[in-house]
């Protein structure tokens, strides 16, 4: 959930780049950061193996527009796709407020990328987190590969409900489009969540120990 700073005035949104080993996270926030204005951005911290997978996490703040006076800033992981590494994956994603899943349009990764999606969802399911009420979005990265599974094979896989990305993260295409597209989601939640606390005169739970501010709109 959003985590408040009151000193600072900011407001912290973490999305969670998912999908299976080398579908291209990584190369998503590598290139975001270097398009990115340095004012805007962090430094992005990543940890690898020799074979240059990420074993732990991407880091990326990203700052965004004001709300009510505070300043919200995304901040981007990604996490490993291995199978050894699900409780550092599940670990990631916890207090995740939205969530880009990166699938391999390879036809040979087309099984690792239906299990490495179920493994998402389930491991959301088990952070509390409602896999079909998060902000979700879906990426079908790799389109420039040959044979490239169909866009339709995979909304089927994937049981997608909600528009999906067609990208190449090498070149850039459709990169920003999906982290547009998730960050806004995230943002409509928040505003909404916001809403219902105002009325209910509770507050929204974060994953800090800052309460939420209870800014007008």
């Amino acid at each position: 959930m959003a985590l408040v700073n009151h000193n600072s005035r900011e407001i912290q949104f973490k999305i969670v780049y998912c999908g299976p080993p080398e579908g291209g996270k990584t190369t998503n926030l590598q290139y975001i950061y270097r398009r990115l204005d340095p004012r805007w951005r962090g430094d992005m911290v990543s940890v690898a193996t020799e074979q240059n997978r990420t074993i732990s996490f991407d880091f990326l703040p990203v700052h965004s527009t004001e709300i009510a006076g505070y300043q919200t800033k995304f901040q981007l992981y990604t996490v490993p796709g291995q199978d050894v590494m699900r409780e550092t994956r599940k670990s990631v994603m916890a207090g995740a407020d939205g969530i880009v899943f990166v699938a391999d349009s390879r036809q040979e990764r087309f099984e690792a990328t239906q299990k490495s999606y179920w493994d998402c969802r389930s491991a959301l399911s088990e952070l509390r987190l409602d896999p079909d009420r998060i902000p979700f979005a879906y990426q079908f990265n790799k389109r420039d590969a040959k044979g490239a599974v169909t866009p339709d094979q995979l909304d089927d896989a994937l049981e997608v409900k909600v528009p999906s990305f067609l990208a190449c993260a090498t070149s850039g295409y459709q990169v920003f489009a999906t982290l547009d597209w998730v960050t806004q989601q995230v943002l409509a939640n928040f505003h909404s969540a916001s809403s219902e606390s105002r009325m209910s005169h509770h507050g929204v739970e974060n994953r800090g120990q800052s309460v939420h501010p209870e800014p007008s709109y």
